[in-house]
């Protein structure tokens, strides 16, 4: 069971006093907001399920839900949204939009199973692309791999790692060239400035 179970709905039990889509005011007349949900990414919006500022949304229209989406505020627009993303009922990963500007910028993940959240993923500059994975990879609930991409290009600029989960960075690795390849490590056993490389430039 995840952290973020939720009870499964049934489109025969809510199907009197919801509808498909939410339409919300913005306060201007004539104007209004319609969230819309494309969960398996092929370009069609999901079918949806609203109520109460919980929506519904069944991705491969089996009638169960892939994902939940909460609206607290009221404002048509979702704040958190759970995810199955391999289809076994369970929600493993929780998006959000931590900042309020309509930009989802934190993915947190159960990866394991176990309940407990082990990987949040973040963009932190709000460009709409992951750019910092924190991983818990003993699930001791603290983050020891640290993957950061600084500029944006999708490739990893720095991993570090806290082996001994004592809050200190034990080995960081860094790509310090920009060409792709970790090419630097950084230990508390070696020197600053010393490499480790293979030929193919993967560190080792």
């Amino acid at each position: 069971m995840s952290e973020y179970d939720e009870t499964g709905y049934d489109e025969a039990d809510t199907a009197e006093d919801v509808t498909a889509e939410d339409d919300y005011s913005t306060g201007v007349p004539g104007v209004t907001v319609e969230e819309t949900f494309d969960l398996d990414g092929d370009g069609y919006a999901d079918s949806t399920i609203t109520a109460d500022g919980v929506t519904y949304i069944d991705s491969d229209g089996d009638g169960q839900a892939d994902g939940v989406a909460y609206d607290y505020d009221g404002d048509g627009i979702s704040d958190e949204l759970l995810i199955d993303a391999d289809g076994d009922g369970t929600f493993e990963t929780a998006v959000a939009d931590t900042d309020g500007d309509g930009i989802v910028d934190t993915y947190s993940s159960d990866t394991d199973g176990d309940g407990i959240v082990d990987q949040v993923s973040y963009d932190a500059n709000g460009d709409g692309y992951i750019d910092q994975v924190s991983t818990d990879t003993n699930g001791d609930g603290y983050a020891d791999v640290v993957a950061t991409d600084y500029d944006g290009d999708g490739l990893v600029d720095e991993i570090e790692i806290d082996s001994d989960g004592d809050g200190i960075v034990d080995t960081a690795m860094i790509d310090s060239d920009g060409d792709g390849f970790l090419d630097t490590v950084y230990t508390e056993a070696t020197p600053a400035g010393d490499s480790f490389q293979s030929q193919t430039g993967q560190v080792i």
